[in-house]
């Protein structure tokens, strides 16, 4: 730790750890040489303590900032390369669209299907559209990694 993180305030600057190093040194005048050990040893546990505080802050905060970042990541629409995705959608419409097709020429007539046609047309450009953002001018495409 080559710098001290400015939210931290540092080890130095704690107001809290600088009374207790005075309390330290005046309990060690008014009870002599006898408790050194004990006052050391007791000051040093605040000591570590406070080190442990910042290290887990500072520990708890890279592990937020990457969980942030996989989030980012995994929102990311993914490539717009698989053959399924693509192909797969357009199938599945065009085999829909017989019956489809059939029920609007009973039902409505030329009109009906105009209508459904024109529906089938507009799912499959929406889903290409999605797919390849830069098939429409002026939208910019996912960001790049």
């Amino acid at each position: 730790m080559s710098t001290l993180d400015p939210g931290d305030a540092g080890l130095r600057a704690d107001p809290n750890l600088r009374k207790d190093l005075d309390a330290t040194v005046r309990a060690r005048r008014e009870l002599g040489d006898d408790y050194d050990s004990a006052l050391v040893e007791s000051f040093l546990e605040k000591v570590e303590q406070r080190i442990d505080d910042v290290v887990d802050r500072r520990v708890r905060r890279q592990l937020a900032e990457r969980q942030m970042a996989t989030a980012r990541e995994t929102r990311r629409p993914k490539p717009a390369d698989s053959w399924g995705e693509r192909y797969g959608f357009a199938l599945i419409t065009l085999v829909l669209a017989i019956p489809l097709s059939a029920i609007a020429g009973a039902v409505a007539g030329l009109s009906g299907m105009v209508v459904t046609w024109l529906g089938i047309v507009g799912v499959n450009a929406v889903q290409a559209v999605r797919l390849n953002p830069d098939l429409l001018p002026g939208r910019p495409g996912p960001p790049e990694a």
